[in-house]
């Protein structure tokens, strides 16, 4: 393949071209230098944000190596070392010099000669960053970070033995799509019960992550954590009052689909009670798909897939493979999840994720990717804000792409009616999707609007806002432990609070983008990468306009999103 892309990564200007972070002080001298640089002009202050970008892009590079080597293998001793060492002898002085460099920034009078675009949404970012910064947080902030490796090696260590075999949780779960119901009844059990095993010890981590999060909160001035995170997150688009009419528009809209969904499957299964063991087999009792054969089949497919729908985002999949950017396979001792992690001075991501050959790794692989296209189309904009995206828009990437990508399934698939089967799963999942986030979202609400809450009522009100969202036809008898913690397994809860509601938001511009790509194919693929292209150049309203998709998650918008799927749904199942 003739390769358009650049791969060299931008020749260092700022720092030498040998320079390796080891401790602190070999990089205090770059940001005093920065401290204590004369700006003149508007050249010099346009040279000290790219000198900068240009520091706090190795450093972000370097520090994702090492969360990216940790959560391959969690329990590697001296690699859980190297990454402490940064979030306790590196991190704290960052947040110290980062409030110091946006504070001379912001004094700057040349601020008004930057008109490149992209500067203004920069400098709005600083300001909030400025009005909330607290020194007496940063020592938080590390207990904090020390307080999610905790959770990822818990979970990362949880396996249940099958048929005399050691699985990890991803792989056990392969057997729930199971035809035979007994065996998915047994191995559900056994996941929920190794969950069940280690809950108080994830509940002590979480009260002493919330404690934390309140105090941070209190310090900053804000009344509670949720308030705080508003701003830290910089949504300058949207409130918590919106987070609460999203919630009420998807139980109003959603939750009656998935009733008839879960009734459909009831009755198709021939069983007196649905049972959540019931919920991922296929319903006319047809073997599990399995699209791919390893995480290597995985890869080449997916390539292929980005490739028929255009030569240019197969290429992203494929430099990153030759490149070696990618860990597919679960294994034991790997943290759960999937991720792309921005490689910010090199231009090129990583992908984690732990498929275990169902369908639902496809969808990661593909979702994973859209967020590699996003990094890569961004890598050469000037500023490392200008990369840094909202998850707004980094899901709406990731998200699309899903669903772009369905008319190139086939090389997954040798048969027509798996490859239909597939798509119907996936726009299924997808109608489950907006709830969970809306249960995950208020939950969280909940959480931070009552931060001296007792575990006993913060398992109360889980079940409770669960429940809102969730079908009334599951039957959940003699499962009610289960139930009671399923939060447990949602990492972004203890890791990245308040990263969740923009899975719903994304979820409903995917849903546009990929109704513009129906309508027209080349319009609808360029509007999506002009999007992305943008970075975060632009207020998020303006980069969803780029993708000709509104910014909108109202009850009738929601409404006419799915009557568009539910739509595409009676086509597949003619």
């Amino acid at each position: 393949m003739t390769k358009t892309i650049n791969i060299n990564p931008p020749v260092r200007k700022f720092l030498t071209a040998d320079f390796q972070l080891s401790t602190w002080e070999s990089v205090k001298p770059l940001f005093d230098n920065l401290v204590e640089r004369t700006l003149n002009n508007a050249e010099d202050l346009r040279k000290f944000f790219t000198d900068r970008s240009e520091l706090e892009s190795y450093l972000s590079e370097n520090f994702a190596w090492r969360y990216i080597k940790m959560t391959c293998d969690t329990g590697d001793k001296e690699i859980k070392a190297h990454f402490d060492q940064f979030v306790t002898e590196i991190q704290p002085h960052l947040a110290e010099y980062d409030d110091v460099l946006n504070k001379k920034t912001l004094e700057s009078p040349f601020l008004d000669e930057l008109t490149e675009t992209g500067f203004d949404i920069t400098i709005r970012g600083m300001k909030k960053s400025t009005e909330i910064f607290r020194n007496e947080n940063i020592a938080l902030f590390t207990e904090i970070q020390n307080l999610s490796s905790q959770y990822q090696a818990t979970v990362g260590a949880m396996t249940v033995e099958l048929d005399g075999q050691t699985k990890t949780l991803q792989q056990a779960g392969v057997f729930l799509e199971n035809t035979d119901r007994a065996l998915r009844e047994s191995v559900y059990r056994k996941i929920q019960e190794r969950r069940f095993q280690d809950h108080e010890k994830m509940d002590e981590v979480f009260n002493k992550l919330t404690a934390l999060r309140h105090q941070i909160a209190l310090n900053a001035g804000f009344e509670n954590y949720r308030d705080y995170s508003f701003a830290a997150l910089k949504r300058f688009d949207y409130t918590p009052a919106d987070c609460f009419n999203f919630h009420e528009a998807v139980a109003e809209t959603i939750v009656p689909i998935l009733n008839n969904v879960a009734t459909e499957r009831k009755n198709a299964l021939q069983v007196s009670e649905l049972r959540p063991w019931d919920k991922s087999v296929d319903a006319q009792g047809r073997a599990a798909l399995h699209p791919f054969n390893g995480g290597e089949d995985l890869l080449n497919k997916t390539i292929e897939c980005f490739t028929q729908l255009d030569p240019f985002l197969g290429e992203c999949l494929s430099i990153m493979k030759e490149m070696g950017r990618l860990d597919l396979e679960s294994r034991v001792g790997k943290a759960p999840g999937g991720y792309n992690y921005p490689l910010e001075e090199t231009g090129f991501p990583f992908i984690f994720m732990n498929a275990s050959s169902l369908m639902r790794d496809v969808i990661t692989m593909l979702h994973e990717g859209g967020h590699a296209v996003h990094s890569i189309v961004t890598k050469d904009l000037m500023l490392n804000t200008f990369r840094n995206f909202p998850s707004e828009v980094a899901e709406l990437a990731s998200m699309s792409m899903e669903l772009i990508s369905m008319d190139f399934w086939n090389v997954y698939f040798d048969n027509e009616d798996e490859l239909k089967r597939a798509k119907i799963q996936h726009l299924e999942d997808i109608l489950s999707t907006l709830p969970w986030v809306a249960t995950v979202d208020k939950f969280q609400h909940w959480i931070y609007e009552n931060p001296t809450h007792s575990v006993e009522e913060r398992t109360t009100a889980w079940v409770s806002i669960y429940e809102k969202f969730a079908d009334s036809v599951t039957d959940w008898s003699g499962l009610e432990n289960y139930k009671s913690w399923m939060w447990h397994r949602q990492l972004h809860i203890f890791e990245l609070p308040f990263y969740y509601i923009e899975y719903g938001i994304a979820q409903l511009g995917a849903i546009g983008v990929w109704k513009n790509y129906k309508e027209n194919p080349q319009k609808g693929l360029e509007g999506y990468l002009n999007a992305l292209k943008l970075g975060y150049t632009k207020p998020m309203k303006e980069i969803y306009a780029a993708a000709n998709i509104p910014f909108d998650f109202s009850k009738e918008h929601i409404a006419s999103l799915m009557n568009f799927v539910q739509a595409e749904l009676v086509i597949l199942k003619k």
